[in-house]
């Protein structure tokens, strides 16, 4: 996984920087931020996802394996979208002259973040494990569904900047070309694996951690 992960990425950094891109009036070649930005931040949603899934488990049979690998999946997805934050800056910069503007979308990007900061803050303020497995749980499920509603729901329903958002129209229905579909994909793809393998890592981690504890 890791391997082939770097391999995507590595290709898709390669095919970002020199394969051809639509000339488009505005974005011009900021548009090549599109194999990093939006990939970066479906990433993020997958890995934000599977957190979710382990803290239903852990809901569900409350096991602590579940509640460690919920952390760790929040931990990378935080990371990753950190990353996706910073370079969707730079490129509002080149495209709208500012790296933030009053935009819904930026603005819920901005309070997902904050939201999934409370996670791990709520997580600190526990010294009972017990309890602050549970409540943790429960708190990433309403993350989840609160980070849709701001990243996903809310700006389809008001005026947005951004592509495929409030009128805008996405990119796949004017400027994502077959030949750009050959970058984004494996870059999403890419990403989601690499995610995959820093939250192995820190699983991995976290159970020698508890082991010594125990």
């Amino acid at each position: 996984m890791k391997i082939f992960s770097v391999i995507l990425i590595l290709y898709s950094i390669v095919g970002g920087f020199l394969f051809d891109v639509p000339k488009l009036d505005i974005l011009n070649e900021s548009i090549r931020n599109l194999y990093f930005h939006v990939t970066m931040w479906f990433s993020m949603i997958f890995l934000m996802f599977f957190s979710l899934i382990n803290a239903i488990k852990f809901l569900k049979n409350e096991y602590v394996i579940f509640d460690i690998k919920s952390e760790a999946y929040a931990t990378t997805g935080l990371f990753i979208s950190i990353l996706g934050i910073l370079t969707g800056m730079v490129w509002a910069k080149f495209t709208w002259g500012t790296y933030w503007v009053n935009d819904p979308k930026l603005n819920g990007a901005a309070i997902s973040l904050l939201i999934y900061f409370a996670y791990f803050s709520l997580r600190a303020s526990f010294n009972e494990n017990m309890t602050k497995q549970r409540v943790s749980a429960i708190y990433n499920i309403l993350a989840f569904v609160l980070m849709i509603i701001f990243i996903g729901v809310l700006p389809r329903m008001t005026d947005s900047l951004h592509p495929g958002n409030g009128g805008n129209p996405g990119f796949n229905k004017y400027d994502l070309s077959d030949s750009m579909k050959l970058v984004f994909y494996p870059a999403v793809i890419g990403w989601i694996l690499f995610g995959c393998w820093l939250t192995d890592i820190l699983i991995r981690i976290k159970k020698i951690k508890s082991n010594d504890a125990n």
